[in-house]
């Protein structure tokens, strides 16, 4: 009945562990070709309209041949192919905007690279496919754009969404790695893209880009925000670094949910003895994904150019005391209260250190306690309103 499997019993056969492992290397290999001929398909699929998108940009069809040639070109394709879909006049206009996007900015092929390395780099879906994605790479002039093989994980309409809403070939790409980490549905994405999750990730004034190579330095890029929503820490007014310190530690894993994935927390007031003195980190953190300390110094004042220097101080130090050979370059956030980016960004020449500047806000402020009246002032004050009641009554 239905699909449901069925078992065989028999006297002829003996259904061992080595059987029931083969059986699930079997599975596993089908799923696989089913991804593969999935993406495949897509790839397929979306370097035909890349390359008709080419086309029309390259042939200048609408200088050539008038405003009305993909209209034209659309009732051909759709007369010649009347079962296939996608061929209509403005899917065919959403091809040219496609290829004309990422071609519009000198920086495409650099962009496209980085692309392709931060997937390759982070593990991602396409090593699965070997070199069959691969070789979808068009061999065209130096002037013009290859399809970027990365783009094969991505659904067309997705693309047209990412085109249609982003306003860089940065942040597009941003968005593309991202669907393909979170398997996003087209909604997902949109949402994301109204959260403008692009600026928000990214936003904090840092070096990463100059300091760590390609892959790692935009990736670090998007894990820190240009400011961070700490109202689930209350305080007194007028606190400390301490006392903030004192709020995130014991509200840590809300402040890692804040920070972002993939951050651990190693310590507050990490101590380093360097040079028979004893020096402490305020928090220290290890992000997983791109496998290395975080240092992370905190300031209830607004930046001042000293702290980028004690920011380098203590990166160097963990570098050089506690970072293993396994881990990649350490890193380093300052979260203070305010900032002038300019400053910010003088303060930054001159060094070496991987290392960004953030704000926070929204701390709760706790009001302070009216001090209560005591037992002589109560009783004073029942006093006189007997006193006042008496009188009253008496007057009447």
């Amino acid at each position: 009945m239905g699909d449901k499997p069925y078992v065989v019993k028999s006297h002829d056969i003996h259904l061992d562990s080595d059987y029931r492992d083969w059986i699930a290397e079997i599975k596993q290999r089908y799923q696989s070709s089913q991804i593969k001929a999935a993406v495949k398909v897509n790839s397929e699929a979306l370097l035909f309209n890349w390359q008709l998108g080419r086309d029309l940009v390259t042939r200048k069809a609408v200088e050539k041949w008038g405003k009305g040639v993909v209209e034209q070109v659309s009732l051909d394709l759709q007369a010649a192919f009347p079962g296939a879909k996608g061929f209509s006049a403005r899917n065919l206009w959403w091809m040219k905007q496609w290829y004309v996007f990422y071609s519009s900015e000198s920086a495409a092929r650099q962009y496209l690279e980085e692309l392709e390395n931060k997937i390759s780099s982070e593990g991602q879906k396409l090593n699965q496919l070997g070199s069959e994605i691969r070789e979808t790479k068009l061999s065209q002039p130096g002037s013009e754009i290859a399809f970027p093989p990365a783009f094969a994980y991505v659904p067309w309409r997705h693309h047209v969404l990412i085109i249609q809403k982003c306003k860089s070939i940065d942040e597009a790409l941003f968005y593309i790695r991202k669907t393909i980490e979170k398997s996003w549905s087209r909604s997902a994405l949109d949402d994301n893209i109204r959260a403008d999750l692009f600026h928000v990730s990214g936003g904090a004034l840092t070096n990463f880009r100059e300091r760590l190579p390609i892959p790692r330095g935009s990736f670090a890029q998007e894990l820190l925000k240009e400011n961070y929503d700490l109202g689930f820490v209350t305080l007194p007014e007028g606190y400390d670094e301490n006392a903030l310190e004192d709020a995130l530690e014991r509200r840590m894993t809300r402040f890692l949910l804040e920070l972002g994935e993939g951050w651990a927390f190693v310590g507050r007031q990490k101590e380093i003895v360097i040079a028979g003195k004893t020096r402490k980190i305020d928090l220290l953190f290890y992000h997983i994904y791109l496998r290395c300390y975080a240092v992370i110094e905190l300031k209830v004042k607004p930046f001042e150019p000293e702290f980028a220097g004690k920011l380098n101080f203590y990166i160097n130090a963990v570098d050089e005391l506690i970072r293993r050979k396994s881990d990649n370059q350490t890193i380093g956030l300052l979260i203070c209260k305010d900032m002038d980016r300019t400053e910010v960004q003088l303060a930054f020449q001159g060094i070496t250190t991987p290392m960004g500047v953030a704000t926070y806000d929204n701390v709760r402020i706790r009001e302070i306690e009216k001090q209560l009246p005591s037992a002589e002032q109560i009783k004073a004050i029942m006093d006189q309103a007997e006193e006042d009641f008496i009188r009253e009554q008496q007057s009447k």
